[in-house]
């Protein structure tokens, strides 16, 4: 278990039983049998952990075994008295830790997806323990001096072009993870990284914190004018949190974002808002200020220690953008186009709000409800229309349906196996020749002990190296969950959603690369998001749509009138999503261009905005204390921008099957999948999406897209 740069996984996931009593022993991890243990030992149903025979408390002594049996094997390359080869030590590095794998994939889709106070507690003992223990392995001058040896004789080797990236990505690893430093650099190198893991931690565990410990609670006649669906998940909610018979807005976006559009009253929106907008900024334990200002300071020494002038020049140096001014030429424009365009709504929407007798100033907890109007008003179209037609069933027929028609691929469900909760869907894929492929896992109700967002993570990620192995992915979601007996129904936001994340997850299904540090999506930051943002375009297709999107009563497809007022608002509000999701990549930005943290990011944060010019009544889309792509670890640290990046790269890419008049063009969607979806990190991403698409992409597919001016045909 080799990851080219030291990280842990953060992504979530299982409902455990009650602890079982372990044997009495000074070091448990010494009775440990790694290759019998259920942690380690996956003998369920399709290759699947049988989580019914995990216990919480099994957790830290096969860690400890994990850890300890990882060390041998790093020990055992060194120790080979051999001339360093591929096989001998890039490969054997590449296959060790396979325990270690196993029991973190469990673990940190637990921390993220089924957590509880014992797993939180080991969540902040571990994150700083994995830190060291693979700072120990990447900071080993004996172990690098034989990827070194290789490296210095690549040119020798005849290798592969797959392998010979490998190596290089291998190297540098090593070399961004300390190994060039000096015996005092090696040791506050990963000392910094030991806390920054645990900061990470403590940060997400804050902000899930707050999200479960606040809910509005509402009797009926609060709920007025809402639509059944709505007053249902509210009521479901309320019922969860031991108030049936009353109505709750919790701070999962599957019920605050739809009250904030169709709630007519003001004063709750504004309670609401303020409550969301707040997560992570309350003062007491949860305050995750003092969080943000340490990391922000961890990571400007970390950066000076590996040589570099801030730490956005350190996490872009191995990106597509390469450089903080690439980014920089991406976001300024855009939030230039944005910030006029959402201008130009306000103006609108102040106009709407004072004839229906609202005599105020739009504000954050306005905008979402006024826009709902003014759509209504410009295409006589109501969001809510299109709810009875986005079953959740039906939206998950229609991702299966996409992939079988691009990629082959079939899915079929085994209702009788569960995962890490009951609410867990469990699905076996299939090439298009019947053989197995792999496991799809599906997640997809919100409840408090699952954080807030959508992602897709890999318990097993698919590789041909030794024996190989097949992929078993996961999508968690958060949408909210149906009264018993009910059919779960989705925004169209939601639905996106649902296709973004499957999209990752066809990533990891279709990998057909030997080596596993490249496995899916082990890509650069600004590259992993092309896969599942385009995958969104095909939702909104006619031919999907009509063929699943069919009403939850009548079974009758989404009429073409309805489709067809979809398709003219599908650019309605793009200054407000602009804005709201470029503020927070240019916060990214300016915290980690500076040389220097600042005393007060908070603060820091109010003077950018101010900088920026940031309208008031548009909230960012992640503020500071609570923005978890960033600070709950480093995953997107100065690299938040890749969303907008990557989308470039969609819009261009699905403009591609446009151009041929079909969405599902057979010999378009091979090179697709060759090229793009079945890569992963094989080659540098600009030189896979060129061998897909012939060119690099121009801005103006991108900005065309959200309904900004075009303004050059300059390519990234």
């Amino acid at each position: 278990m080799w990851c080219n740069e030291v990280k842990r996984c953060q992504n979530p996931l299982p409902s455990l039983h009650r602890e079982r009593p372990h044997p009495a022993s000074e070091n448990p991890a010494v009775s440990i049998d790694l290759a019998s243990h259920p942690l380690t030992a996956w003998n369920g149903p399709i290759g699947l952990p049988d989580y019914g025979a995990i216990r919480t408390g099994d957790f830290a002594p096969v860690f400890e075994a994990a850890f300890a049996a990882h060390n041998d094997e790093i020990a055992t390359i060194i120790a080979n008295p051999a001339q360093p080869t591929i096989t001998n030590t890039l490969a054997a590095l590449e296959l060790a830790g396979e325990p270690l794998g196993r029991v973190a994939s469990i673990f940190w889709g637990l921390a993220g997806a089924h957590t509880n106070p014992e797993i939180q507690k080991l969540e902040r003992e571990l994150a700083p323990k994995m830190s060291r223990h693979f700072s120990a392995i990447s900071m080993n001058a004996e172990l690098f001096a034989r990827i070194d040896d290789l490296w210095n004789r690549r040119a020798d080797l005849e290798l592969d072009a797959e392998t010979a990236r490998v190596l290089e990505l291998t190297w540098k690893g090593f070399v961004r993870s300390g190994a060039k430093l000096d015996e005092t650099g090696k040791a506050r190198l990963a000392e910094i990284g030991e806390r920054l893991a645990g900061l990470g931690a403590a940060f997400g565990q804050n902000v899930l914190a707050d999200e479960a410990g606040w809910a509005l609670f509402l009797d009926h006649a609060d709920i007025e004018g809402l639509p059944e669906f709505l007053a249902t998940a509210m009521a479901e909610a309320a019922e969860s949190r031991g108030e049936k018979g009353r109505y709750a807005v919790t701070l999962s976006r599957s019920i605050y974002e739809p009250f904030m559009t169709l709630s007519p009253r003001r004063d709750l929106r504004e309670k609401a808002f303020h409550a969301f907008t707040m997560r992570g900024q309350n003062g007491g334990e949860h305050d995750n200020a003092a969080i943000v200002a340490e990391t922000l300071a961890l990571r400007t020494e970390k950066a000076a220690l590996l040589g570099y002038d801030t730490y956005a020049a350190l996490k872009l140096d191995n990106t597509m953008a390469k450089t903080p001014g690439a980014v920089m030429d991406l976001l300024e424009p855009v939030w230039e186009k944005a910030r006029s365009k959402a201008g130009e709504d306000e103006v609108e929407l102040r106009r709407l709000a004072a004839a229906s007798g609202h005599n105020h100033e739009i504000a954050g907890w306005d905008w979402r409800y006024f826009a709902d109007k003014l759509r209504a008003e410009k295409y006589a179209f109501d969001e809510t229309e299109l709810k009875p037609y986005l079953q959740l069933d039906s939206i998950i027929a229609a991702c299966f349906d996409v992939a079988g028609r691009l990629f082959g691929l079939s899915f079929e469900k085994k209702p009788e196996l569960k995962a890490w909760h009951d609410d867990t869907r469990v699905f076996e894929i299939l090439n298009g020749d019947g053989t197995p492929r792999g496991v799809f896992i599906a997640d997809y109700f919100n409840r408090p002990s699952k954080r807030s967002g959508a992602w897709m993570s890999a318990l097993q990620s698919a590789h041909k190296l030794g024996g190989g192995q097949r992929p078993i992915i996961y999508n968690v979601m958060n949408f909210a969950k149906p009264a018993p007996g009910e059919k779960a129904l989705l925004s169209m936001d939601e639905a996106r959603t649902l296709f973004h994340e499957f999209g990752h997850a066809l990533h990891g299904m279709l990998t057909e690369v030997t080596w596993p540090s490249i496995s899916g999506t082990s890509v650069s930051r600004d590259f992993v998001e092309l896969p599942s943002q385009l995958y969104e375009h095909w939702l909104t297709v006619p031919e999907v749509l009509e063929k699943h999107a069919r009403h939850v009563r009548t079974a009758e497809p989404m009429p073409r009138a309805l489709i067809d007022k979809l398709t003219a608002a599908q650019a309605f509000d793009q200054g407000f999503a602009t804005v709201e999701f470029t503020a927070s990549a240019l916060m990214d930005m300016a915290f980690h261009q500076r040389k220097d943290a600042p005393a007060d990011a908070i603060a820091f944060e109010a003077e950018t905005m101010e900088r920026l010019g940031k309208p008031d009544a548009i909230a960012m889309r992640h503020r500071t204390p609570h923005f978890a792509h960033v600070f709950a670890g480093d995953g997107y640290s100065a690299g938040y921008y890749s969303y907008l990046w990557s989308e470039v790269l969609d819009a261009d890419a699905f403009a591609a099957f446009e151009e041929t008049g079909d969405p599902f063009n057979p010999d378009l969607a091979e090179k697709l999948k060759t090229h793009i979806y079945a890569a992963g990190g094989s080659a540098d991403p600009e030189a896979l999406y060129t061998a897909f698409r012939g060119k690099m992409p121009s801005v103006d597919a991108m900005l065309k897209g959200r309904g900004l001016a075009v303004h050059s045909e300059r390519e990234m």
